[in-house]
């Protein structure tokens, strides 16, 4: 099997700034998807929850099974919206 040589070099300012830049991107997507996770903020989750209604993820949980599998397919659908 041919073996891929690579021209990049860790050390370098370039590589550097782009793994800096991308750790950066990573925690907000993982700060976004938290927010998502949680339901929204404080206000939207109480108003839900004060009309006799079970957020999302609380009525998947009544749906599946415990400790069947769920692969969640657009987290960031209609986000911000």
């Amino acid at each position: 099997m041919a073996t891929l040589q690579s021209q990049i070099s860790p050390a370098s300012d370039t590589f550097r700034a782009n793994a800096e830049r991308m750790r950066a991107l990573v925690a907000d997507i993982s700060e976004k998807a938290a927010s998502i996770e949680r339901g929204g903020s404080d206000e939207a989750r109480e108003r839900h929850v004060g009309r006799g209604k079970l957020l999302p993820r609380e009525r998947l949980a009544q749906l599946l099974d415990i400790g069947s599998p769920f692969l969640e397919i657009g987290q960031f659908a209609a986000w911000s919206m």
